[in-house]
């Protein structure tokens, strides 16, 4: 008896002793999935560019340099120095869909990826085919010679082997090949060239393939895209293999997406005919996030899937719910904030607070803890950068373009 208490005594401690262990191990994991938000940097500062045709306008984590397209040229600002530190011209100056096809900044340090197209130099080769020899067998007489000497012998049938002779054919392949690069640049005070690095070629995207939309996801490293070529389009994922897949249904039209910054599944604004769906994908996994054809994918962050619903061109309601580990398919969503504002001709994203920015050249609507603020914008040509954090305005002069930074709720 006093031996089984002993037992039943060490096993209540084991029990206790694994319990502490696992709540341990759970907050730890915990913390990395979650880790604790530092604030976004932010600046206020004035620079002038060279130029007064920029494109596609992106700035950089620490909010220092500035990305832009510029005749087809692909240029890096430094505004702190204030000046230009990185290009990257097009290999044609005729070819409109060669050079730098789209970029986007890392979330979390200042390197920049992007597609950059050339006309495939070996677009025809030519290869030797050796073609397999054949053996032909002489037709055999089925009535017998007779012979006056019964011991002479008769010559055996030997086949014959005959070798063609070997050939050449052409093999044509992609005309166009697409590579994509890693530029990581050095602190804005620091003179130390970028680093323009080579990560690989991708074969599957056409020639004339337009890349509309680009997202990954730094923490399983994932990149998407989808390209258009013609009326068609492809969801590619490129994974840290360098694998390529194509994740997309035969004629499904994909207007939006967002990766999770957890688990690397991507949501998508999906159509294939007249069936418009918010759609999560995973590999080659697929789940329903939302049935609802006005429900379109705002973004993702920090745990949480954004969704607006959208009626006649305006955002009527923003709804949230959990980016998982595991899907499932119609998940509960739970409304965040009802109203009304502007939709069409818009950007938006989620900040690093998990405030909503829907926002054109004149204004941003914010919406956090269901309440909105409505900034007026000055500049001529106003962005905001990918936390929510920093205003980047612009004002086009006749030779040059001003570039004023300020934090944009400094505006309210």
């Amino acid at each position: 008896m006093r031996k089984l208490r002993i037992i039943l005594v060490w096993t209540l401690v084991s029990l206790f002793l694994q319990g502490g262990a696992y709540t341990y191990l759970d907050n730890k994991v915990h913390a990395v999935m979650t880790p604790i938000a530092s604030k976004p940097i932010t600046l206020e500062l004035n620079a002038t560019i060279p130029g007064s045709n920029l494109e596609n306008i992106q700035i950089s984590y620490a909010k220092d340099y500035l990305a832009y397209t510029q005749n087809g040229t692909l240029k890096i600002f430094n505004l702190v120095n204030g000046k230009q530190v990185f290009e990257k011209k097009s290999p044609s100056t005729t070819d409109k869909t060669l050079g730098v096809l789209t970029y986007q900044w890392l979330p979390d340090r200042s390197t920049l990826l992007y597609f950059y197209a050339k006309k495939n130099p070996n677009e025809v080769t030519t290869v030797t085919i050796y073609p397999k020899a054949t053996v032909q067998t002489p037709p055999q007489n089925t009535t017998p010679e007779k012979t006056e000497d019964p011991n002479q012998k008769v010559d055996p049938i030997v086949p014959k082997v005959i070798q063609p002779q070997p050939y050449t054919e052409k093999r044509y392949g992609n005309p166009q090949l697409t590579e994509l690069y890693t530029l990581e640049l050095p602190d804005s005070d620091d003179n130390t060239p970028p680093d323009d690095r080579f990560n690989q070629t991708i074969d599957q995207i056409p020639k004339g393939g337009i890349i509309e939309n680009l997202a990954f996801s730094t923490s399983s490293n994932l990149i998407y895209l989808t390209v258009k070529t013609g009326s068609s389009q492809q969801i590619m994922e490129i994974d840290v293999m360098k694998n390529v897949r194509t994740l997309n249904k035969s004629g499904e039209v994909i207007s939006n997406m967002a990766a999770s910054d957890r688990y690397g599944t991507l949501y998508v604004d999906s159509k294939i005919g007249n069936t418009q769906q918010i759609i999560a994908l995973n590999s080659t996994k697929r789940w329903v996030i939302s049935k609802k054809s006005t429900d379109r994918i705002i973004g993702v962050r920090d745990g949480k899937v954004y969704i607006g619903e959208v009626i006649n061109n305006e955002l009527v309601k923003i709804k949230t719910t959990s980016d998982r580990s595991e899907l499932i398919d119609n998940p509960s969503l739970k409304t965040e904030w009802e109203g009304k504002i502007p939709f069409k001709d818009v950007r938006m994203l989620i900040g690093s607070e998990g405030q909503v920015i829907v926002y054109d050249h004149q204004i941003a609507y914010v919406i956090k803890d269901a309440k909105i603020t409505e900034i007026k914008l000055d500049g001529l040509e106003n962005y905001i950068s990918i936390d929510g954090a920093e205003l980047i305005q612009l004002d086009k002069q006749e030779t040059s373009t001003d570039v004023k930074l300020q934090p944009l709720m400094s505006k309210e």
